[in-house]
């Protein structure tokens, strides 16, 4: 495993710019070449910027979103028309108004399911519909080192048998979540954190250091096959 790639921009409105135009550029060309992308979103408010940017720049692009498969990497375990939902959040920005058609939520509090049965039903969607490897996996990092809902000294990171977990006690408003393991995010041609502002910067140092653990900081645990790049603000790798 080669060590992560840092990227600095000078702020979050010009990383999230350059992560969009990225992630448009490796869409585009995966398609050239004859494949169906299969990507994983994120959350949180660096993410919507990154959405939003990829509403403004996909009408000027080659990537035809009804072939790209949309997944993500965790999401909370509430209501389907509630807005703390990370897929939500991405429909409003951009999903929709790009023509994104196949697009594979995390089950929602809607169908009666409690979060454990709700993990296992969405970990047999993935295997029914996933390629068995991502294009890009993008993934934001808590003040505590977290990515996903995979939180430091939570049994759920040790897990290695299977795609998807179901996460109670979360330590971040809502309790309850599902997320995608290590092994599963770790399925990537390429592995993206995307961290910006002051508050993530020891965080980033902690994943980035040469010493530590993955249950102090789980950023430590996820890379991708050929690619892991971490992309910052100035004030998020201010302590790097």
């Amino acid at each position: 495993m080669t060590a992560p790639l840092v990227e600095v921009h000078p702020d979050a409105a010009a990383l999230a710019t350059t992560v969009a135009g990225e992630l448009l550029s490796r869409l585009a060309d995966a398609q050239e070449a004859g494949h169906e992308p299969q990507i994983a979103l994120t959350g949180g408010t660096i993410a919507d910027a990154l959405h939003h940017e990829l509403a403004r720049l996909s009408p000027g692009s080659a990537v035809d979103w009804s072939r790209v498969v949309v997944w993500w990497g965790d999401e909370r375990f509430v209501a389907s028309d509630s807005p703390d939902r990370n897929a939500a959040q991405a429909r409003r920005a951009f999903l929709d108004a790009v023509g994104a058609t196949q697009v594979h939520e995390m089950p929602s509090t809607d169908g009666g399911a409690d979060v454990e049965a709700a993990a296992l039903a969405f970990e047999e969607t993935v295997r029914e519909h996933g390629s068995g490897e991502f294009e890009v996996v993008m993934l934001g990092i808590g003040p505590d080192g977290h990515v996903a809902s995979l939180f430091p000294g939570f049994p759920q990171l040790d897990v290695d048998d299977r795609v998807a977990v179901a996460v109670t006690g979360s330590p971040k408003p809502p309790p309850e979540r599902i997320s995608l393991t290590f092994g599963a995010l770790n399925r990537t041609r390429a592995l993206w954190v995307i961290a910006s502002g002051e508050g993530k910067a020891e965080a980033v140092a902690a994943a980035l250091d040469v010493e530590g653990t993955r249950h102090d900081t789980p950023a430590r645990g996820v890379h991708g096959r050929h690619e892991t790049t971490y992309f910052l603000d100035r004030e998020a790798a201010s302590h790097l």
